[in-house]
């Protein structure tokens, strides 16, 4: 299947986003070089049903080089956060919705077992095999609505390695028949990693800024 060519309705979707980013943030609209990427990067998405360069660059014949897709990615300006948000105000307003229901789930997403340079990735239980691999865990906030239930915030959650250190040490220790008195205190909780319940009070903070006119019925965890 060839791609060269944004697809008619996420070309449409990409113009209202920018003319929405401009009248809530001004500046913060795409270039057209961003524009295109995200095209790009949207249409191949639909078609290979995957987010993988290598994959696009073939889907179009070369003509979207994995190098200069990736570059785009990790190195243009991209208002991130304001095209989530965005987003959302566009889905809501298309589909008329008005108020719904916040549900947070959590989601594990294994990795390579060797991979440390993955954002957030730490050493997890591997439910298939009963072993272990580095993976992801990521808190999202659902809304769910009569008509659809939409993704409207994410955050990625890692243990911090000091509290999981320790707790490990103290673990052996106890076991070994080290009165507790002798084993090393509790370390503080490092800021950077917040805890599952943090996460969710900060999306759901993040979501009563961004969405003050949706009601909300309740909030589900």
């Amino acid at each position: 299947m060839l791609m060269n060519a944004p697809a008619t309705f996420i070309q449409s979707y990409i113009d209202d986003l920018n003319d929405a980013l401009n009248q809530l943030k001004p500046g913060a609209a795409l270039t057209r070089i961003q524009a295109a990427w995200l095209g790009t990067c949207l249409t191949g998405i639909l078609l290979m049903n995957s987010v993988c360069w290598a994959k696009f660059e073939r889907a179009s014949l070369g003509d979207c080089k994995v190098a200069a897709l990736s570059w785009v990615f990790r190195k243009a300006n991209i208002p991130w956060d304001w095209l989530l948000r965005v987003s959302v105000v566009l889905i809501l307003k298309r589909y008329g919705i008005t108020e719904g229901v916040l549900a947070f789930d959590e989601s594990d997403r294994a990795r390579s077992k060797s991979t440390k340079r993955i954002y957030k990735v730490y050493k997890q239980k591997h439910k298939g095999s009963g072993g272990y691999v580095n993976g992801q865990t990521i808190v999202l906030l659902l809304l769910v609505t009569s008509s659809i239930t939409v993704p409207v915030g994410f955050f990625f959650y890692m243990p911090d390695p000091a509290l999981k250190q320790w707790d490990k040490e103290d673990k052996r220790l106890k076991k070994s028949g080290i009165a507790k008195k002798d084993r090393p205190i509790k370390p503080e909780r490092d800021s950077a990693y917040p805890t599952k319940t943090e996460i969710a009070l900060g999306l759901l903070k993040e979501f009563k800024v961004a969405h003050s006119l949706i009601k909300i019925k309740g909030v589900l965890a």
